[in-house]
Protein backbone atom coordinates (compact mmCIF):
# COMPACT_ATOMS: atom_id res chain seq x y z
CA UNK A 1 0.00 0.00 0.00
CA UNK A 2 1.16 3.60 -1.09
CA UNK A 3 1.25 5.69 2.33
CA UNK A 4 3.83 8.16 0.66
CA UNK A 5 4.37 9.97 -1.54
CA UNK A 6 6.70 13.11 -2.69
CA UNK A 7 5.50 16.14 -4.52
CA UNK A 8 8.10 18.73 -5.66
CA UNK A 9 6.67 20.89 -8.55
CA UNK A 10 5.47 24.32 -8.38
CA UNK A 11 1.96 24.74 -8.81
CA UNK A 12 1.84 26.44 -12.54
CA UNK A 13 3.38 23.16 -13.39
CA UNK A 14 0.63 21.17 -12.47
CA UNK A 15 -2.10 23.53 -13.55
CA UNK A 16 -0.35 23.18 -17.14
CA UNK A 17 -0.31 19.71 -17.07
CA UNK A 18 -3.81 19.20 -15.76
CA UNK A 19 -5.34 22.09 -17.74
CA UNK A 20 -6.42 23.73 -14.68
CA UNK A 21 -7.96 27.35 -14.85
CA UNK A 22 -7.65 28.84 -11.29
CA UNK A 23 -6.04 27.79 -7.92
CA UNK A 24 -6.84 28.11 -3.99
CA UNK A 25 -3.12 26.75 -2.60
CA UNK A 26 -0.95 30.07 -3.21
CA UNK A 27 2.82 28.65 -3.19
CA UNK A 28 3.30 24.82 -2.76
CA UNK A 29 5.84 24.09 -0.38
CA UNK A 30 7.60 20.76 -1.72
CA UNK A 31 8.04 17.98 -0.20
CA UNK A 32 6.84 14.46 1.75
CA UNK A 33 2.90 14.23 1.38
CA UNK A 34 1.42 11.40 4.71
CA UNK A 35 -1.79 10.24 5.43
CA UNK A 36 -4.08 13.15 6.39
CA UNK A 37 -1.80 15.60 5.66
CA UNK A 38 -3.20 18.44 3.15
CA UNK A 39 -2.03 17.77 -0.24
CA UNK A 40 -2.69 19.50 -3.88
CA UNK A 41 -5.08 17.90 -6.34
CA UNK A 42 -7.18 19.25 -9.31
CA UNK A 43 -10.78 18.70 -9.24
CA UNK A 44 -13.99 20.27 -10.99
CA UNK A 45 -15.81 23.08 -9.01
CA UNK A 46 -19.20 22.70 -8.74
CA UNK A 47 -19.35 25.46 -11.51
CA UNK A 48 -17.10 22.95 -13.83
CA UNK A 49 -14.24 24.47 -13.88
CA UNK A 50 -11.10 22.51 -13.00
CA UNK A 51 -8.89 24.16 -9.92
CA UNK A 52 -5.93 23.40 -8.29
CA UNK A 53 -7.13 22.81 -4.72
CA UNK A 54 -5.60 21.49 -0.92
CA UNK A 55 -7.44 18.09 0.41
CA UNK A 56 -6.23 15.95 3.34
CA UNK A 57 -5.27 12.56 2.17
CA UNK A 58 -8.19 9.56 3.04
CA UNK A 59 -11.41 9.22 1.90
CA UNK A 60 -14.05 7.84 4.50
CA UNK A 61 -13.37 4.56 5.34
CA UNK A 62 -16.69 2.24 5.31
CA UNK A 63 -19.11 2.69 7.55
CA UNK A 64 -18.79 -1.34 8.53
CA UNK A 65 -15.06 -0.42 9.33
CA UNK A 66 -16.43 2.41 11.67
CA UNK A 67 -19.43 0.23 13.09
CA UNK A 68 -16.77 -2.63 14.14
CA UNK A 69 -14.51 0.06 15.45
CA UNK A 70 -17.54 1.57 17.82
CA UNK A 71 -18.88 -1.46 18.77
CA UNK A 72 -14.71 -2.36 20.09
CA UNK A 73 -14.78 0.64 21.73
CA UNK A 74 -17.78 0.08 23.36
CA UNK A 75 -17.18 -3.50 24.75
CA UNK A 76 -14.20 -1.81 26.41
CA UNK A 77 -16.93 0.78 28.04
CA UNK A 78 -19.25 -1.68 29.05
CA UNK A 79 -16.22 -3.82 30.82
CA UNK A 80 -15.99 -0.65 32.43
CA UNK A 81 -18.85 0.02 34.02
CA UNK A 82 -18.94 3.08 32.03
CA UNK A 83 -22.45 4.67 30.70
CA UNK A 84 -22.55 5.81 26.84
CA UNK A 85 -24.86 6.35 24.50
CA UNK A 86 -23.83 3.93 21.73
CA UNK A 87 -25.19 5.87 18.64
CA UNK A 88 -23.25 9.30 19.99
CA UNK A 89 -20.20 6.78 20.37
CA UNK A 90 -20.30 5.43 16.73
CA UNK A 91 -21.02 9.49 15.19
CA UNK A 92 -17.62 10.01 17.13
CA UNK A 93 -15.48 7.24 16.02
CA UNK A 94 -12.24 8.01 14.98
CA UNK A 95 -11.78 7.75 11.11
CA UNK A 96 -8.30 8.12 10.30
CA UNK A 97 -9.31 7.60 6.29
CA UNK A 98 -8.28 5.06 3.33
CA UNK A 99 -5.90 6.21 1.56
CA UNK A 100 -5.97 4.13 -1.40
CA UNK A 101 -8.87 2.33 -3.11
CA UNK A 102 -8.47 -1.00 -5.08
CA UNK A 103 -11.95 -2.59 -4.98
CA UNK A 104 -14.07 -0.15 -7.26
CA UNK A 105 -17.03 -3.08 -7.75
CA UNK A 106 -17.75 -2.28 -3.29
CA UNK A 107 -20.56 -0.15 -2.86
CA UNK A 108 -18.95 2.17 -0.71
CA UNK A 109 -17.06 3.44 -3.82
CA UNK A 110 -19.04 3.56 -6.88
CA UNK A 111 -21.01 6.66 -5.66
CA UNK A 112 -17.39 8.80 -5.68
CA UNK A 113 -16.16 7.07 -9.49
CA UNK A 114 -18.22 9.63 -11.76
CA UNK A 115 -16.57 12.70 -13.00
CA UNK A 116 -17.90 14.96 -10.39
CA UNK A 117 -15.63 13.25 -7.58
CA UNK A 118 -12.63 12.36 -9.29
CA UNK A 119 -9.10 13.99 -9.33
CA UNK A 120 -5.43 14.45 -10.41
CA UNK A 121 -3.02 13.83 -7.51
CA UNK A 122 0.42 15.34 -8.83
CA UNK A 123 3.72 13.55 -7.77
CA UNK A 124 7.29 13.14 -8.88
CA UNK A 125 7.93 10.22 -6.43
CA UNK A 126 6.22 7.12 -4.42
CA UNK A 127 7.51 5.01 -1.89
CA UNK A 128 6.43 1.23 -0.91
CA UNK A 129 7.04 -0.25 2.21
CA UNK A 130 10.28 -2.61 1.91
CA UNK A 131 13.20 -4.49 4.36
CA UNK A 132 17.02 -3.55 4.59
CA UNK A 133 19.44 -6.49 4.73
CA UNK A 134 18.72 -6.63 8.22
CA UNK A 135 14.65 -6.67 8.31
CA UNK A 136 14.41 -3.20 9.15
CA UNK A 137 11.40 -1.18 7.17
CA UNK A 138 12.72 1.26 4.87
CA UNK A 139 10.60 2.99 2.15
CA UNK A 140 11.74 2.30 -1.58
CA UNK A 141 11.36 4.97 -4.08
CA UNK A 142 10.34 4.96 -7.40
CA UNK A 143 9.65 7.33 -10.25
CA UNK A 144 8.51 7.41 -13.84
CA UNK A 145 11.85 6.26 -15.97
CA UNK A 146 13.93 8.83 -17.79
CA UNK A 147 16.20 11.64 -17.60
CA UNK A 148 14.23 13.88 -15.45
CA UNK A 149 15.11 13.48 -11.59
CA UNK A 150 11.57 14.89 -10.57
CA UNK A 151 9.09 13.68 -13.64
CA UNK A 152 5.53 15.08 -13.01
CA UNK A 153 2.79 12.74 -13.05
CA UNK A 154 -0.37 12.19 -11.75
CA UNK A 155 -2.44 9.58 -9.64
CA UNK A 156 -5.45 8.50 -10.71
CA UNK A 157 -7.71 10.46 -7.39
CA UNK A 158 -11.13 10.53 -6.32
CA UNK A 159 -12.04 13.26 -3.60
CA UNK A 160 -14.77 14.23 -1.89
CA UNK A 161 -15.65 18.13 -0.85
CA UNK A 162 -17.22 19.13 2.69
CA UNK A 163 -16.86 15.47 4.60
CA UNK A 164 -17.73 16.14 8.36
CA UNK A 165 -16.50 13.80 10.89
CA UNK A 166 -13.73 12.91 13.41
CA UNK A 167 -10.56 12.05 12.10
CA UNK A 168 -8.93 12.19 16.16
CA UNK A 169 -10.79 12.28 18.99
CA UNK A 170 -8.47 15.31 20.02
CA UNK A 171 -9.49 17.80 17.37
CA UNK A 172 -13.43 16.39 17.77
CA UNK A 173 -15.97 17.02 15.14
CA UNK A 174 -14.30 18.36 11.32
CA UNK A 175 -15.59 19.86 7.79
CA UNK A 176 -12.52 19.09 5.55
CA UNK A 177 -12.03 18.12 1.62
CA UNK A 178 -10.62 14.81 1.61
CA UNK A 179 -8.79 12.59 -0.89
CA UNK A 180 -7.33 9.40 -1.97
CA UNK A 181 -6.31 7.06 -4.98
CA UNK A 182 -6.91 3.98 -6.87
CA UNK A 183 -4.00 1.46 -6.78
CA UNK A 184 -4.20 -2.03 -9.04
CA UNK A 185 -1.96 -4.94 -9.68
CA UNK A 186 1.53 -4.03 -9.68
CA UNK A 187 4.24 -4.38 -12.51
CA UNK A 188 8.05 -4.18 -12.48
CA UNK A 189 10.16 -2.82 -10.81
CA UNK A 190 7.06 -2.29 -7.79
CA UNK A 191 6.21 -5.65 -7.87
CA UNK A 192 9.28 -7.21 -6.53
CA UNK A 193 9.13 -5.04 -3.49
CA UNK A 194 5.16 -4.96 -3.35
CA UNK A 195 3.72 -7.57 -4.93
CA UNK A 196 -0.16 -6.75 -4.48
CA UNK A 197 -0.62 -3.38 -5.33
CA UNK A 198 0.30 0.06 -6.78
CA UNK A 199 -1.34 3.44 -7.26
CA UNK A 200 -2.41 3.85 -10.62
CA UNK A 201 -0.42 6.56 -12.51
CA UNK A 202 -1.74 8.75 -15.57
CA UNK A 203 1.06 10.51 -17.34
CA UNK A 204 -0.11 10.92 -20.97
CA UNK A 205 -2.51 13.88 -21.80
CA UNK A 206 -5.15 11.77 -23.21
CA UNK A 207 -5.19 9.26 -19.92
CA UNK A 208 -5.49 12.42 -17.68
CA UNK A 209 -8.55 14.01 -19.71
CA UNK A 210 -10.40 10.82 -19.95
CA UNK A 211 -9.92 10.35 -16.11
CA UNK A 212 -11.51 13.75 -15.54
CA UNK A 213 -14.20 13.47 -18.05
CA UNK A 214 -15.40 10.14 -19.04
CA UNK A 215 -18.02 7.88 -17.68
CA UNK A 216 -16.96 5.50 -15.60
CA UNK A 217 -17.77 2.70 -17.98
CA UNK A 218 -15.30 3.92 -19.80
CA UNK A 219 -12.71 5.41 -17.08
CA UNK A 220 -12.31 1.90 -15.49
CA UNK A 221 -9.87 1.06 -18.25
CA UNK A 222 -6.87 3.30 -16.40
CA UNK A 223 -6.94 0.94 -13.53
CA UNK A 224 -4.09 -0.68 -14.69
CA UNK A 225 -0.31 -0.66 -14.28
CA UNK A 226 2.10 1.04 -16.19
CA UNK A 227 4.08 -1.27 -18.67
CA UNK A 228 7.04 -3.06 -17.21
CA UNK A 229 10.32 -0.82 -17.09
CA UNK A 230 8.25 2.56 -17.06
CA UNK A 231 9.00 2.97 -13.67
CA UNK A 232 12.45 3.10 -12.02
CA UNK A 233 14.03 2.92 -8.54
CA UNK A 234 15.48 6.39 -7.54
Amino acid sequence: MCNLYRQRTGPQAIMDMAKAMTSSVGNLAPGDVYPDYAAPIVRTDANGVRELALARWGMPSSSKAIYEAATKRADKLRAKGTEFDFQELLKREPDSGTTNVRNTASAHWKRWLEPAHRCLVPFTAFSEPGRDAAGKYRPVWFKLAGDDPEPLAFFAGIHLPGWQGVRKIKTGMEMIDVFAFLTTDPSEPVKSVHPKAMPVILAEPDEIEAWMTAPWSEAKALQRALPDGALEYI
